[in-house]
C-alpha cells in the first residue's frame, strides 16, 4: 500500500482527463479537516482530496479515492499564508504541471485566481461571476435562525476564461443546507492536456473560497 503522504512512485492508472461532467465536489460535515470528495456525473468517485492541518504552508493531497490508499496529486503552497500565495501542482511522478495564484486586491470583494502552466505562461483565469452572493450570505450568516437557510438562499458561481475571454467552465456552488456542494459543468472545449490543471485549480480554489463564506 502507499505512504499516504508521499507521492508514488509510479503514474497512477486514474488522472484527470475526459471527465464525464458535471463534475461535483461534497465537502464533508462534523470534521475538522478541510475536504471533499469528486464524483463524475455517474456518481463514480474521481478523487478525495484533503488539505493537511496545522500547516504554515498551505498543503493539499488529491487520492483516488477516500481510502488514500495511493495519491494522484499534490498542491503545494509557495509561501506560508498569504492572500498573494500561489499553489503549484504536481502528479503522482513529482512532475510539476503548473500553478494557480490568487490576485490579493482583485479578490477582496471579488474572487480572481490565474492559472498557469508549467513554462509559467498565463492560460487561463478564474474570476467569481456573482460576487455579491457571497456578501448577502456574509452578512445574513450573523442572524440568528436566518443564518441556517443561506446555503440555499445565496450560492456564489466562477467562471474560467481561456486567453481570449472565452468562458470554458463554471463552478457554482450548490443550494443545500450546510452550503457543501459544488457542481463543475463543461461550458466550452478544454485544450487538450490542459483538464488536470484546470480541475486542480478549481478543487484548490475550492477550498479557499469555501473557508472565506
Amino acid at each position: 500500500m502507499t505512504d499516504s503522504n508521499q507521492l508514488s512512485s509510479r503514474a497512477p492508472e486514474t488522472t484527470f482527463k475526459n471527465f464525464n461532467y458535471p463534475i461535483s465536489f461534497e465537502f464533508k460535515i462534523g470534521t475538522f479537516a478541510n475536504d471533499f470528495t469528486a464524483k463524475d456525473a455517474s456518481g463514480n468517485t474521481i478523487s478525495y482530496v484533503k488539505q493537511k492541518m496545522f500547516k504554515l504552508k498551505e498543503a493539499i493531497n488529491v487520492f483516488s479515492d477516500e481510502s488514500k490508499a495511493e495519491t494522484l496529486y499534490t498542491i503545494a503552497a509557495d509561501r506560508v499564508i498569504d492572500f498573494n500565495a500561489s499553489y503549484a501542482f504536481k502528479n503522482a511522478s513529482g512532475v510539476e504541471l503548473g500553478k494557480v495564484g490568487r490576485k490579493g486586491r482583485k479578490s477582496i470583494l471579488k474572487a480572481h485566481y490565474e492559472i498557469f502552466d508549467k513554462a509559467n505562461q498565463l492560460d487561463y483565469t478564474i474570476t467569481e461571476e456573482n460576487p455579491w452572493a457571497k456578501v448577502g450570505d456574509a452578512v445574513l450568516g450573523e442572524l440568528p435562525i436566518v443564518s441556517m437557510f443561506t446555503g440555499y438562499l445565496f450560492n456564489p458561481k466562477y467562471v474560467v476564461k481561456d486567453n481570449s475571454d472565452q468562458i470554458i467552465a463554471r463552478l457554482s456552488k450548490e443550494p443545500s443546507f450546510f452550503g457543501r456542494r459544488f457542481k463543475l459543468d463543461e461550458v466550452g472545449k478544454f485544450k487538450e492536456g490542459d483538464d488536470e490543471r484546470i480541475m486542480l485549480s478549481l478543487m484548490m480554489m475550492s477550498l479557499l473560497e469555501r473557508r472565506r463564506g
